[in-house]
């Protein structure tokens, strides 16, 4: 969470041009550098630092360059500097524009879908469990998603809608994961204030270990696709939409991972904790151990001194202990044959 932070507060993100604006160029080049092609978008429109990268696809390289909004002129100007560049024909060079107005109209359907979709979680965890997991579920959801924008600042790679998606999506995962484990402590925890066994903490922690394992294997199975998907994306087709959907998939499932079981349990057990009767369960589960221990401990005390008070009757006089009594402890007499 501090790497993450500190992350967003040095690098930041880096916004796609659908929630920002500006303009895109694309040009077809196998032998073109993305350093050459920085430069000379930079020497066309120097404010803003331009972000270029390089994709492989079926048509085979280009070179994508995103910049801020343009006029028409600058427009022009950017394409034949980039076809230059990078030796490619200036027919060749793709231009895709998009507004601000646009990339602020992506942005609130995107908060608007999120508000949506947390306050849906609380409803449905409020009504089939109670208002304390639906906290708890609610803690980790929040850990997930911070967490999977730290690395995407600490990566550098964009935030587009596809970006969008995979959190939402890995929301969704880390919310089936937890429901998993608050089904098997709402189990374990049924009637639990009748007895005096364990704690609610207890409960939830044995909740925990009985479905550790089934959350470690749904996480393994599901990470092996889509670390497929992301480096195919990345490294092979340089697909932009691949790999923002695969990286906050992969991250979100490894991460809703360990949440459901090292956040949102724990938030729960402390909350149920600072209800009245569950301190009331604590204080008797405590007693009865404590009394067990205390009576376990009065019976060995009380051998112990009934010995030591025998052997002080028994050798006062003397000052030392004498051999006990009993007919098989007295000496043995030598008695004559009979002839």
């Amino acid at each position: 969470m501090v790497i993450a932070l500190g992350s967003l507060a040095i690098n930041g993100l880096q916004f796609g041009v659908e929630f920002s604006g500006g303009a895109v160029f694309t040009v077809p080049s196998e032998e073109c550098e993305i350093p050459e092609a920085r430069d000379a978008v930079a020497a066309v429109v120097p404010e803003g630092d331009p972000f270029v990268t390089e994709l492989n696809g079926s048509s085979g390289r280009q070179v994508r360059a995103q910049t801020v909004d343009l006029t028409p002129a600058e427009t022009g100007e950017v394409s034949r500097a980039l076809a230059e560049a990078c030796g490619a024909p200036l027919e060749e060079v793709s231009t895709q524009v998009i507004g601000p107005s646009w990339g602020e109209q992506i942005t609130e359907k995107a908060l608007t879908g999120l508000v949506v979709f947390l306050a849906l979680i609380v409803v449905y965890l409020s009504i089939t469990f109670e208002w304390r997991m639906a906290i708890g579920a609610l803690v980790a959801l929040f850990h997930d998603v911070f967490i999977t924008v730290g690395i995407y600042s600490l990566s550098g790679f964009e935030v587009t809608p596809a970006t969008v998606i995979g959190v939402l999506t890995i929301l969704g995962y880390s919310l089936y994961d937890t429901v998993v484990v608050f089904d098997k402590v709402k189990e374990n925890t049924r009637g639990v204030q009748a007895t005096s066994r364990m704690t609610y903490s207890e409960a939830a922690n044995l909740a925990v270990n009985q479905t550790l394992v089934r959350s470690i294997n749904t996480s393994i199975v599901g990470l092996l696709p889509v670390a497929s998907l992301l480096v195919v994306g990345a490294y092979v087709l340089g697909a932009g939409t691949l790999k923002d959907l695969a990286l906050a998939l992969f991250v979100g499932i490894a991460v809703g991972t360990y949440s459901s079981i090292f956040i949102a349990t724990p938030v729960l057990a402390q909350l149920k904790e600072r209800e009245p009767t569950m301190q009331a369960l604590a204080k008797r589960v405590n007693a009865r151990r404590t009394g067990g221990r205390e009576a376990g401990k009065a019976v060995d005390d009380s051998d112990g001194n009934s010995t030591v008070a025998a052997d002080a009757s028994t050798g006062a006089k003397s000052g030392s202990a004498l051999p006990p009594r009993g007919p098989r402890n007295q000496p043995k007499r030598n008695r004559k044959k009979k002839r």
